[in-house]
C-alpha cells in the first residue's frame, strides 16, 4: 500500500505531529490535519513558526507534539514532567542530550494561545466531515448533536474568580466549575464546535452556549437534540438559518394529536404561538421571527423491556412525511445517545473531567488540546472503518487511543525522502488494530443506575483544608 500521493515537500516543523499520529498522505481522512494546516493556524493567531534558534529545544512543533502527548496519555503520563521526559527521549535517540527540567517547556507551552488549538480542533472536524461516505450519513444529511456537561479544575484563586464553584458548596470546600456544550457530528463522532462558560450566571446555560455555536452550522444541516433544546426561540432561530431540527418535546409542552394537520397515526403538524420576548433576544430579531412556528410532532413508543422511558414525542422541522417517515425520525432520535458515549470518551477515557492547570487561560488551553487529541483519535478510527468497510460506531475508541499512545515516540522519528517501511508497518498495524477491536452491538441493553464496587470510606472535607490542618496541629499540641 502506498501512502504518498505527491512528491515530497519541504520539511515542516510540525511534521513530527503527523508522523506520531500515523497520518501519511493517501489515506481516507488523511488530510484532516497536515503540517500546512498547523502552520496556518499558528500564523493566524499571531504566532511565528520559523525563526527559532538552532539550539532551541522547544520549537513550535515539539511544543505541540508534547502538548498532544499530555492529552493522549492519562494518569502520571499526563504531567509536564512526563511530557518533557518524552521530549528528552526523542532528542536522545537523535543523538542529542537535553535537560528534563520542566521550566522551559512550561514557558513555551504558555505561549501557545488557546485560539491556535481551537482552530486546529475545529479544522480537523470540518475537513473530515467533507470526506464522509454517503452511507454514513442519515438520509444523506449531515447531523450534529449538541450536549452539555461540566468540568472541574484545581481550586486556585484565579480559577475560582473566573469559574466559581457551585453556590450550594461552602467557600474553600468546592472546586471551580466550567460549563461546556459540544456540537458532535453523528457520522464522524468528532467535536465540530465547542463553547465554554462559568457554571452559573447570565447567558451561561446550555441553550445560550449552543446559540453561540450557530456559526459552525450550515443550511441543510440537522440538529439532533434532547428536550432541553426544544425551546420556541431555539427552534425558530435554527429554522431561520435554514437548519432543520429533530428534538424531543419539552416536558412543559403537551402534544395533542387531535389538533393540527394529521399526517398519520400520532403524527401531525401543529403551530406553536410565539411567546413573549426573552431578555437575551433583541427587539429587532424578535419582531422578524414569525408569529407562529409550524412544527411536526411524532409520538414514538419504546417497547424495550427495562427502559425507564416508555414513550416520547419527537418535534421536527422535517414536515414531508413521504420523504422522512415517522420511523426514520424515531430511528434518528435513538442515535442521539451516541453523543453521551462520545462525551464519556472525552471525560472518562481521556480523563478530561477534572482538568489540571492552575489558571483559566491554561485550563481552556488544556481542554482545547484534549479535544484536538480526541478528534485525532477519531480520525484514526474513521480510517480504520473506511479500510475495513465498517461503520465508525462499531469500532473501539479506546483501542485506537491505546495504539496511538503505544507508538507515539517510535513513530516520531523523521524519514528519508519517502515513507519508511517501518512507518508503513506501523500505519498498517494501526489500521488493522482499529478495525479488529469492535464494540458490542447492544442496542436494547439495560443497566441499573447503580454501581457494585464500593468506594473508599474516607471522610469528606467539610471545612477549608488550611483550617483542618490547623486543627490537627492544635490537637497534637
Amino acid at each position: 500500500m502506498s501512502f504518498r500521493t505527491s512528491p515530497p515537500v519541504k520539511s515542516s516543523p510540525f511534521d513530527i505531529v503527523r508522523r506520531s499520529c500515523l497520518q501519511p498522505g493517501g489515506l481516507p481522512f488523511g488530510n484532516a490535519l497536515t503540517p500546512e494546516h498547523i502552520e496556518q493556524a499558528w500564523e493566524a493567531e499571531g504566532g511565528s513558526v520559523g525563526g527559532a534558534e538552532p539550539q532551541t529545544v522547544f520549537t513550535p512543533g515539539i511544543v505541540l507534539w508534547a502538548m498532544l502527548s499530555q492529552a493522549l496519555f492519562t494518569g502520571v503520563g499526563r504531567s509536564c514532567r512526563a511530557a518533557v521526559i518524552r521530549v528528552a527521549a526523542y532528542y536522545a535517540l537523535l543523538g542529542q542530550s537535553v535537560s528534563t527540567n520542566t521550566g522551559a517547556y512550561c514557558r513555551a507551552r504558555a505561549k501557545v494561545g488557546e485560539g491556535v488549538v481551537r482552530r486546529l480542533m475545529e479544522g480537523v472536524a470540518q475537513r473530515a466531515e467533507v470526506e464522509v461516505p454517503e452511507d454514513w450519513k442519515w438520509l444523506g444529511r449531515t447531523v450534529f448533536i449538541p450536549d452539555g456537561t461540566t468540568h472541574s479544575m484545581p481550586d486556585t484563586k484565579a480559577n475560582q474568580a473566573e469559574y466559581p464553584q457551585s453556590k450550594s458548596q461552602k467557600p474553600g470546600i468546592g472546586f471551580p466549575l466550567l460549563r461546556t456544550v459540544a456540537l458532535v457530528s453523528l457520522a464522524t463522532g468528532m467535536v465540530r464546535a465547542f463553547a465554554t462558560a462559568p457554571y452559573a450566571g447570565k447567558e451561561t446555560g446550555e441553550t445560550a452556549l449552543l446559540r453561540s455555536l450557530f456559526g459552525s452550522l450550515q443550511p441543510g444541516n440537522v440538529v439532533l437534540g434532547d428536550r432541553y433544546y426544544c425551546g420556541w426561540f431555539m427552534l425558530a432561530l435554527l429554522q431561520r438559518l435554514g437548519i432543520d431540527f429533530v428534538v424531543r418535546l419539552h416536558q412543559h409542552r403537551k402534544a395533542d394529536f387531535r389538533r393540527g394537520r394529521r399526517l398519520g397515526s400520532h403524527d401531525h403538524i401543529v403551530a406553536w404561538k410565539k411567546p413573549q420576548r426573552p431578555e437575551w433576544l433583541d427587539q429587532e430579531t424578535y419582531d422578524n421571527l414569525p408569529h407562529e412556528l409550524e412544527v411536526r410532532e411524532v409520538h414514538v413508543a419504546i417497547n424495550t423491556p427495562g427502559c425507564r422511558t416508555k414513550s416520547l414525542v419527537v418535534v421536527t422541522s422535517l414536515k414531508d412525511a413521504e420523504v422522512v417517515g415517522s420511523e426514520d425520525l424515531a430511528d434518528l432520535y435513538r442515535k442521539r445517545w451516541r453523543v453521551e458515549l462520545h462525551l464519556r470518551d472525552i471525560k472518562s477515557t481521556m480523563e478530561l473531567d477534572v482538568l489540571r492547570t492552575l489558571t483559566p487561560a491554561m485550563v481552556r488551553q488544556e481542554l482545547w488540546t484534549g479535544l484536538l487529541a480526541y478528534n485525532l483519535v477519531r480520525q484514526s478510527l474513521l480510517q480504520s472503518a473506511a479500510a475495513s468497510g465498517d461503520y465508525p460506531q462499531y469500532l473501539s475508541f479506546t483501542a485506537t487511543l491505546q495504539m496511538l499512545t503505544t507508538t507515539w515516540l517510535l513513530a516520531a522519528f523523521p524519514d528519508d525522502a519517502t515513507v519508511s517501511s517501518q512507518s508503513v508497518a506501523l500505519v498498517l498495524q494501526r489500521l488493522n488494530s482499529g478495525a479488529a477491536h469492535r464494540v458490542g452491538l447492544r442496542p436494547n441493553r439495560v443497566e441499573p443506575r447503580a454501581i457494585k464496587r464500593r468506594k473508599t470510606t474516607h471522610k469528606l472535607l467539610t471545612v477549608p483544608r488550611a483550617e483542618a490542618q490547623a486543627k490537627l496541629l492544635n490537637d497534637a499540641a
